[in-house]
């Protein structure tokens, strides 16, 4: 529990330096995406890769690209489908 609470806390300390509300908006929704890749045993890096590689499929799905299901969705993309 301390664990997670040390993350907020973290948060809150850094989002002293935002410039702007949508800058605070933006660095929260990345912190957020990052501790759930981490909660969810992934690396955030790959994750916040991945989101860019396939910005046209997010944008269309983006339920499907959740940090805990978002390999799913890339196996069906690179799996080749029987015609």
């Amino acid at each position: 529990m301390e664990r997670a609470l040390k993350k907020a806390i973290l948060n809150r300390r850094n989002a002293f330096f935002y410039k702007t509300l949508n800058g605070a908006h933006a660095g929260d929704l990345f912190m957020s995406l990052i501790h759930t890749c981490e909660l969810n045993g992934f690396n955030p890096f790959d994750y916040l890769t991945e989101l860019q590689r396939h910005a046209a499929e997010l944008s269309a799905h983006p339920q499907e690209w959740m940090p805990w299901n978002y390999r799913d969705t890339l196996a069906q993309l690179t799996t080749p489908t029987a015609a």
